[in-house]
């Protein structure tokens, strides 16, 4: 994981949640960490991490992601074992 990666990382367990983490930098960590993205329908990936799954949407027009999703985000890594405690 490049220090990018881990501020991303960092970025989605802050509180209170930010809005402003771009969804690019989001995909880039969880591929990083070893996750499987597979495109779906529309503006939809599913996701696999350590035999957890998750259907997440792109945002689109805009290119950040926000609070309801990086809440989703978090979920799902805390479900599929991936903590930060440097928060």
């Amino acid at each position: 994981m490049n220090s990018k990666n881990q501020k991303t990382l960092e970025s989605i367990f802050k509180r209170p949640t930010p809005s402003n983490i771009q969804w690019v930098d989001i995909e880039s960590l969880l591929l990083s960490i070893g996750a499987i993205i597979t495109e779906g329908s529309g503006s939809r990936i599913r996701v696999k991490l350590n035999d957890v799954r998750a259907v997440f949407h792109r945002p689109h027009p805009e290119k950040v992601t926000d609070k309801g999703a990086v809440n989703s985000v978090r979920r799902f890594l805390e479900n599929a074992g991936v903590r930060y405690d440097g928060v």
